[in-house]
């Protein structure tokens, strides 16, 4: 017997009825343009409706993925209902650009987020392609936790209006538009300056992030447990342009210089606006926080060891 065959069973005998699960329905999020994706999806709808748990996709990837008639099919967009609603989870299948997309369903609804790691590195990702027999098996006896990871808040200012507001799991970084130009910047913590430096940009990070963007730009690992905001310079061309921790309520800001060319805000290297000379970015702690899904508790350190592939041969431990 399979462990899913062995979920199906134990979920019956709770259920001797056979009804839905009390109604359960769980989202699913993939990246159709993966063949992984699509297999891996097509083996957790069969894991999950063999278990009397529903399944919903977006309409728009139905066409992708081979979906029994029992998937419930629904459309996103404005004036379209929330998708998520009524789900227990968002279980989202590809890489970290996947995870991210997933991400933002995920914050606007507050339903918790279950990653599976399809790409490269996946730190937002609970599982491994080779795990979904696990995943659903979870997903069926609802063992899992749920952690909350900080988001940023992101407000752009034009000549004192606030013009563009935005949010990120990761990151809000302003990065310069043309790439023969530096771009001039004044950075700020609590309402006092800081430095004055041209470079590429500034990545302004959770310690979600700092793994991410942050961390190919020179700035340090934080912990999730750790409150803190990041501040980290991509390539400064100044003498003092280090990457900086402050605390979790500090304001961090970016002003484009007025002699500058334009700059461009990406949040989560997903959601993008021209900044023009002159504008301001300011950063704070997001009022929202994203939900993540937990199967194990593996540490943090395990963790980054096996995503980077760090050499750790020759440690011996504390002695005993």
């Amino acid at each position: 017997m399979t462990t899913s065959e062995a979920a199906s069973a134990a979920s019956q005998e709770q259920n001797p009825a056979g009804e839905e699960a009390g109604g359960r329905t769980v989202f699913l999020l993939a990246h159709t343009g993966r063949p992984a994706a699509i297999r891996s999806a097509e083996l957790v709808v069969q894991g999950l409706l063999r278990c009397g748990i529903g399944v919903r996709v977006l309409a728009e990837e139905a066409a992708d993925l081979p979906l029994p008639p029992s998937a419930e099919l629904v459309e996103a967009g404005p004036g379209k209902p929330d998708v998520l609603e009524g789900c227990e989870l968002l279980v989202v299948l590809g890489g970290d650009g996947t995870l991210l997309r997933g991400a933002e369903f995920a914050r606007r609804s507050g339903v918790p987020m279950l990653g599976v790691n399809l790409g490269r590195v996946g730190f937002l990702a609970e599982a491994e392609r080779d795990d979904l027999d696990k995943v659903v098996d979870r997903v069926v006896t609802r063992a899992y936790e749920v952690e909350e990871r900080m988001t940023l808040d992101v407000l752009v200012r034009n000549d004192g209006h606030v013009v563009h507001t935005d949010w990120a799991l990761n990151e809000a970084s302003v990065e310069k538009a043309a790439r023969e130009r530096l771009l001039e910047v004044v950075t700020e913590v609590d309402g006092r300056p800081v430095s004055r430096f041209g470079g590429d940009g500034v990545v302004c990070a959770t310690p979600t992030g700092s793994t991410a963007y942050a961390f190919s730009a020179g700035g340090p690992v934080v912990w999730p447990e750790v409150e803190a905001l990041l501040m980290v310079p991509i390539s400064a061309h100044a003498l003092f342009a280090k990457p900086l921790v402050t605390a979790p309520d500090s304001v961090l800001a970016v002003e484009v210089q007025p002699q500058t060319p334009n700059g461009v805000l990406w949040c989560d290297g997903r959601r993008t606006v021209e900044l023009p000379a002159g504008a301001r970015v300011e950063v704070r702690r997001g009022a929202v926080p994203v939900r993540l899904a937990r199967l194990h508790h593996a540490s943090f350190t395990d963790r980054l060891v096996a995503k980077f592939a760090l050499p750790v041969a020759g440690w011996r431990g504390a002695p005993h």
